[in-house]
């Protein structure tokens, strides 16, 4: 395929000149070791231009298109699948079938929305990848590693998903194994994750360790160096570097010298890194010159802000700000002037930049960055694409499939043909065997969602939102996934509960009920009786009701009106 590793090797004596890498990017590393060697990098790329969510998708025929286009249009290089080789995935925007896939599980740091939206790790297209979906599914939150070849549960001819040979996982029941062509780039995205974001508290430590140096475990050490020994940096990885440079405003240090993961990890562990200084004028190392920042898709009234990376190299006053163009009115800076001394920082600055459409059409205006002793001035496109505030149909919930007695598959009709959404998401309440009620929420570009955190005696609900430019649909219909599903425990004893007008609600069963427990529809315990007989009458406030018993442990839905 593309990789040519003769070429390759011949590559890496010059790797510096052929990656475009500014002047100045790593000087600041010269004679650093160790901890203080991975610590420095973190400071270099940790600070980049915050991408929207949204726009991610104007961004792939820069970062991940196949060189050469087919029939006059671009492909889409997917490196979970070889749909993109058999020309299933042209570029046509965020489509059903292909992902926005972060390479290093979002659930490995946070939750539902607020792992994309309040972590800079959740929109970092550095690792962030098209995916073919059905790959993205099978490979879930699993870590990297090598499958057992007899105990393969998914294969595509690309990505395997499956048992981990002995001692890897790290406890994981599963691993995802990517194509020998790719082992490589997936181990140099690790290395820039595990150093960008190495004061992250990780959820899930598979591959990761909770502190700064040396952030993995031994045996996932071991894994992505030999990855990356055997698997060389290849032309698609130094066009996505200087791709994502452009875009956002920083690199990943481990394409531009993978000898760096031998210094903090390998074999040359305890030497002091050299690079060659730069002397010379003061430069502007982000933003890159006709760099392009993209606000995505966003709904009139409303507002969408970017963080733009600015980081200089020998500036000696300070850096002015301009927007001008035919829609400038649009587009605002928060600041006009950055401080030399801030934008020659380890960390640079961050220029935040807002998009407030006011009539539905696609504007565009420029941003220039000048003085601070450089010549000239770097110049930014600034664009985004106005829409009506969207409507969208309420979604059907499907019972869930594949249950078992710890996992299943949430499911709902995916929305209506001609209906754009971004995303679904899946509200879900665990009532747990001890009473208690916990509220979560996860994304799915398909209309589907596996979960594998089911324990005995749980009770599972969930109901599905489509969204849309930060808009959501009414919640779906609530769907129940309890152990009687599984047959784990006997029959639920016979319980109907019923609502009256004036806020009575009346208990009828065979025999005593005890422990039970009235939620509201948020998760929360808002009454707790100790024993309903036949006949037991209550009053509750007007508002949506889950009602549980030790005897009957599939929750009984009733609205009090």
């Amino acid at each position: 395929m593309y990789k040519n590793h003769l070429a390759i090797m011949l590559l890496a004596a010059v790797l510096p000149a052929a990656a475009e890498i500014p002047a100045g990017y790593y000087n600041s590393l010269d004679g650093l070791r160790n901890q203080s060697l991975k610590d420095q990098l973190c400071e270099i790329i940790h600070s980049h231009t915050r991408l929207s969510y949204n726009s991610l998708w104007d961004y792939y025929p820069e970062t991940d298109a196949y060189p050469e286009e087919v029939n006059g249009r671009l492909l889409v290089w997917d490196m979970y699948s070889d749909n993109w080789n058999n020309q299933q995935y042209y570029y046509y925007g965020g489509t059903r079938g292909l992902n926005r896939e972060h390479s290093v599980p979002k659930s490995w740091w946070g939750s539902g929305n607020d792992a994309i939206y309040n972590f800079p790790a959740g929109t970092d297209i550095m690792h962030i990848l098209p995916s073919d979906g059905d790959a993205n599914m099978a490979k879930s939150n699993y870590p990297l590693g090598e499958v057992d070849d007899s105990n393969v549960t998914f294969s595509n001819g690309t990505s395997t998903v499956g048992l981990p040979v002995s001692g890897q996982g790290g406890g994981s029941s599963r691993v995802f194994e990517p194509d020998d062509e790719y082992k490589g780039d997936f181990a140099r995205i690790y290395f820039y994750m595990v150093t960008c974001y190495q004061d992250y508290t990780w959820r899930y430590t598979y591959m990761f360790t909770n502190n700064t140096y040396l952030s993995l475990r031994d045996w996932a050490m071991e894994l992505l160096l030999d990855w990356s020994r055997n698997d060389p940096v290849s032309q698609k990885e130094i066009d996505r570097n200087d791709a994502v440079y452009s875009i956002q405003g920083n690199r990943n240090p481990f394409v531009d010298d993978p000898e760096l993961a031998e210094y903090i990890w390998g074999d040359r562990q305890g030497e002091a890194y050299s690079v060659e200084h730069y002397e010379g004028d003061p430069v502007l190392i982000s933003p890159t010159q006709d760099s392009e920042l993209n606000f995505g898709d966003v709904a009139v009234g409303s507002s969408q802000s970017v963080d733009l990376y600015v980081k200089g190299e020998g500036l000696t006053s300070n850096l002015s700000v301009a927007i001008y163009g035919n829609d400038r009115s649009l587009f605002k800076a928060a600041a006009t002037s950055i401080p030399a001394a801030n934008a020659n920082s380890a960390t640079g600055f961050q220029l935040r930049i807002t998009y407030s459409p006011t009539s539905v059409g696609t504007h565009s205006a420029r941003l220039s960055v000048y003085d601070g002793g450089i010549t000239g001035s770097v110049g930014v496109s600034l664009s985004g694409s106005c829409l009506p505030v969207p409507s969208l149909s309420t979604l059907t919930a499907r019972p869930a499939t594949n249950v078992t007695e710890t996992s299943y598959r949430a499911q709902w009709d995916a929305a209506p043909e001609g209906e754009t959404i971004d995303y679904y998401v899946v509200t879900r309440t665990i009532y747990g065997s001890n009473g208690s009620a916990t509220t979560t929420t996860e994304q799915s570009e398909e209309n589907y969602l596996d979960f594998d955190d089911m324990q005995p005696g749980d009770t599972h609900t969930y109901y599905v939102q489509s969204s849309r430019l930060g808009y959501f649909s009414d919640p779906s219909n609530t769907i129940t996934v309890g152990t009687s599903s599984v047959g784990l425990t006997t029959a639920n004893s016979p319980l109907a509960v019923t609502t009256y007008d004036g806020q009575l609600v009346r208990f009828t069963c065979n025999e005593p009920h005890t422990g039970c427990r009235i939620y509201n529809i948020s998760g929360q315990l808002v009454r707790s009786i100790p024993t309903v007989e036949n006949g037991t009458m209550i009053t509750l406030p007007y508002g949506a009701y889950i009602v549980t018993t030790k005897q009957h442990r599939t929750p009984i839905k009733i609205l009090v009106r």
